[in-house]
């Protein structure tokens, strides 16, 4: 399980250094293989690679009512390998469209990481902030 935030720099090249923290647990669980796709929100998942698999046929499987989120997610995957040096490299066309720039945060969130840009994820904590917990939530205790 992931989880935790940590505040990255894309290089010049568009690589992130992997927090050291999840760099052995990808190493061990994925070989240091990993998937990185666009979500709907407008930021980057990165999936170890088995875990990609299975999350790949359930997406495969949407009816075609939902082909707009397949070619989204499928369409957009990348496979990338974790360097010797602990980096992994996002490919251009990644970072176009989920408008990464230099500063971008990697959020743990259990078995995938999200990654944004530091300044539109701000925007958006902001944003889903402002409107309270939804109610799904009305029986959640902190």
């Amino acid at each position: 399980m992931f989880q935790g935030s940590s505040a990255l720099t894309l290089d010049t090249k568009g690589r992130i250094n992997v927090p050291t923290r999840h760099r052995d647990a990808l190493i061990e669980q994925a070989h240091g293989r990993l998937t990185i796709t666009r979500h709907p929100d407008g930021c980057l998942l990165v999936y170890p690679r088995p875990e990609w698999e299975r999350k790949r046929e359930q997406i495969a499987a949407f009816p075609v009512q939902a082909r707009g989120l397949q070619r989204l997610m499928l369409g957009n995957a990348q496979d990338v390998d974790i360097d010797s040096a602990g980096r992994v490299l996002v490919a251009p066309e990644l970072r176009a469209a989920s408008n990464l720039a230099r500063d971008v945060m990697l959020l743990g969130m259990g078995g995938h990481f999200e990654l944004w840009d530091a300044a539109l994820l701000a925007a958006r904590e902001a944003q889903d902030l402002s409107g309270g917990l939804p109610e799904v939530l009305s029986q959640f205790s902190f």
